[in-house]
């Protein structure tokens, strides 16, 4: 036998009992971890119910990140295309009071509007104040009106369910923004820090 077909030969073995061992192993029971396990009771208003969930995480970690970039970056841009870290800080702000308004039906702040030329303790302040506002417009939402439509924004036709998610998802997407300025700045974001 050559070289070439021992070498096949031998894949095939080692390729068969591998395919084996992973059907056996298949049917085994995963290993229980100290991780925690989901229960098995129904979630009531699960929609509204993880948004605000999300919002205490983002709460805490948004307002870190503002925090985090020291004042004389809040000019900072990327690039010229780019908006400043403070014209960012603001946007989350604005959004911020904006959708929980419109989901709440809670009349949105009236505090004087934010500008990009501000001081950092101004603008932290104004992003501290749009958590908190969210935080007390949300907290009797449930997931009884979901299907009832809106326009997000006096212009986007949703519903509140799409609301709700718009939500959650614009606190994703703009901590990793502040979590880039942050990394482009030569400063770890929150959720990147050491464990203390």
């Amino acid at each position: 036998m050559n070289c070439s077909r021992f070498v096949l030969l031998l894949c095939v073995v080692l390729s068969t009992g591998i395919a084996a061992k992973a059907q056996k192993d298949e049917t085994k029971p995963l290993a229980t971890t100290n991780a925690p396990q989901a229960s098995t009771t129904p979630v009531a208003n699960p929609v509204s119910t993880f948004v605000k969930q999300q919002l205490a995480r983002y709460n805490k970690n948004m307002v870190a990140a503002a925090e985090a970039m020291p004042a004389e970056k809040y000019n900072f841009k990327p690039t010229p295309e780019m908006n400043t870290f403070g014209h960012l800080t603001i946007h989350i702000a604005e959004g911020n009071n904006a959708l929980c308004s419109q989901i709440s039906g809670v009349p949105a702040p009236t505090a004087e509007k934010l500008a990009e030329n501000d001081p950092k303790d101004k603008l932290v302040a104004g992003l501290k104040a749009s958590f908190d506002f969210c935080a007390t417009a949300l907290a009797n939402v449930d997931d009884s009106k979901l299907s009832e439509p809106m326009l997000l924004f006096a212009r986007v036709p949703s519903s509140r369910a799409g609301a709700l998610i718009a939500l959650g998802m614009g606190f994703a997407d703009h901590y990793g923004q502040e979590a880039i300025y942050l990394r482009l700045s030569g400063i770890l974001p929150p959720t990147a820090q050491p464990k203390k």
